[in-house]
């Protein structure tokens, strides 16, 4: 008894430690983001950086020669003449690993940390900026949904300057920041509506109110946002946004915009089409819900299947399989063998990253079967290092798979894993793809999983994707992305009259199909 006592005491210690070092922690942090770095020291993180890229990045030079690239890197070291902060460090720095045309490669954002006090402060009031939906074109922004009606803001709106500074500058600025795989231009105006207010308030921080000068049909128009407390209605409607049903588990709810990652439903009265929603490839419960979906599909005698992966950055390449299982003719090899740049690469993937106490002290028992797992997860062939992944090995097609004709639709938010499934089953003809090219590659693009190196002096996180991923295709090597077989492009009136040119396209052609019959 007297020893669990002492052991329970010991582990109040641990916790109490914990918190104490959690708000110097926070304290320290915030004081090293806005003191300026020398120099030398900047320096030593742009070597450190391109240093780390060589040894671990598979495919460095897979869109930038190494001239090009050791010249860009040598360029920057130039302008470094004076202290920077690592925020205004990081804006030197990561238009140049943007320009390696790696899109899962990118600095970490340097920001404030909040304490616990500050967040739940936070958590009581509505968001400023992330109440809208945005539309980018070129270097113009333009809201074009505004569910709350704020200041009664009209959809196509342009916000012209935020806070007296043109929004114009803030996309050269940022646009800098993101790349996409390869040479694809179709990526950018996606994710950087998503990205654009993560980049401001990093640099701006979150303030409770904004002056927005906007311009809707010629006329200029000065509002002022605040960032308003919510009620107690509100509240509660968060907190029963968080329980997770049986629905919410299967369909992967995201509570944060209200929406599901999977939806599933039939377009006509006799089944004849079903209709695939994948917002993003989570992972969670996926299993069950395709086997559900594709159930239901079966024994409706659905002809026509239509999956939609617009505006899906990706995710998991073991549901990409599992669905690809569901849609194959015959037993299939989804992806190449991966490549990592040598054995020991896996085990540096900083397994203790994010540990609390408890959970480092059960890795610590746990680390030596992890090196010998990864150890062994590794062979060589012909020269090169690969990793052993289940989707690069033969899989057979589920007993419900589909057996009638897939559409696929995609756009330039479809990335990473919604290139290597649409490459795949483009290059198997097994769908007609609708839309616009994606953003992520056709021949596939470097990510698996990451070592998350941390930059010495400026502190910056820079995780480093380990293993190249290709579909098992033969190689176009166009360096862009995924091209539909139909092009057919939305405007932002379309986005803002609730149209779906691309969707209408397809459910005409099953019409038109139909009526052949």
């Amino acid at each position: 008894m007297k020893k669990i006592q002492n052991t329970l005491k010991n582990y109040s210690i641990i916790l109490l430690a914990a918190a104490l070092s959690s708000c110097s922690s926070v304290r320290r942090h915030n004081e090293r983001s806005t003191a300026c770095i020398g120099t030398h020291e900047l320096k030593e993180d742009i070597d450190y950086a391109y240093l780390k890229l060589q040894k671990m990045h598979p495919q460095l030079y897979w869109y930038i020669s190494k001239k090009d690239l050791d010249y860009k890197f040598d360029s920057l070291k130039q302008t470094i003449d004076q202290p920077l902060t690592p925020l205004q460090f990081y804006f030197k720095l990561q238009p140049v690993i943007a320009d390696i045309r790696e899109g899962h490669l990118a600095l970490r954002i340097p920001r404030k940390k909040f304490s616990k006090k500050e967040i739940k402060s936070l958590e009581h009031k509505k968001g400023m900026f992330s109440r809208f939906e945005y539309y980018v074109k070129d270097n113009h922004l333009f809201i074009v949904q505004n569910k709350d009606s704020i200041n009664n803001i009209k959809p196509g709106t342009e916000i012209l300057s935020i806070n007296h500074i043109p929004v114009s500058d803030y996309i050269k600025k940022y646009r800098a920041l993101i790349s996409s795989d390869g040479y694809n231009d179709t990526f950018q105006p996606y994710f950087l509506k998503d990205v654009f207010f993560n980049f401001y308030t990093a640099e701006n921080g979150f303030a409770d109110k904004a002056y927005l000068e906007t311009l809707y049909n010629g006329k200029k128009q000065v509002y002022i946002l605040h960032r308003e407390s919510k009620s107690i209605t509100d509240l509660e409607k968060d907190k029963e946004q968080e329980k997770r049903t049986p629905e919410k588990k299967i369909n992967d709810y995201v509570a944060y915009n209200d929406s599901y990652n999977r939806n599933f439903k039939f377009l006509d009265k006799d089944s004849t089409t079903a209709y695939l929603k994948i917002q993003s490839f989570s992972s969670d419960y996926s299993d069950r819900f395709y086997k559900e979906t594709f159930e239901k599909i079966k024994n409706a005698g659905s002809s026509y299947l239509i999956i939609d992966v617009r505006n899906n950055y990706g995710g998991s390449l073991h549901e990409i399989n599992n669905l690809y299982s569901y849609l194959a003719p015959e037993p299939y090899v989804l992806i190449k063998p991966s490549q990592l740049t040598s054995r020991i690469t896996p085990l540096k993937t900083n397994y203790f990253r994010k540990s609390s106490p408890f959970q480092y002290a059960f890795k610590s028992l746990a680390y030596p079967t992890y090196v010998f797992a990864q150890t062994f997860s590794t062979y060589k062939k012909d020269g090169k290092v690969y990793y052993k992944m289940k989707a690069a090995k033969p899989t057979k097609p589920k007993k419900d798979a589909f057996q009638g004709k897939v559409f696929v639709l995609i756009n330039g938010g479809s990335f990473s894993a919604s290139s290597i499934i649409t490459a795949k089953l483009k290059y198997d003809k097994r769908a007609v793809l609708v839309g616009e090219e994606t953003g992520g590659a056709n021949d596939g693009t470097v990510a698996g999983f990451y070592s998350y190196q941390k930059l010495p002096h400026s502190r910056i996180n820079f995780p480093i994707g380990l293993l190249l991923v290709q579909p098992n295709i033969d190689f176009q090597n166009t360096k862009r992305g995924v091209s539909p077989d139909v092009t057919i492009k939305e405007s932002m009136q379309d986005i803002i009259g609730n149209k779906d040119p691309q969707l209408e396209w397809v459910k005409k052609e099953i019409a038109k199909e139909k009526g052949n019959r």
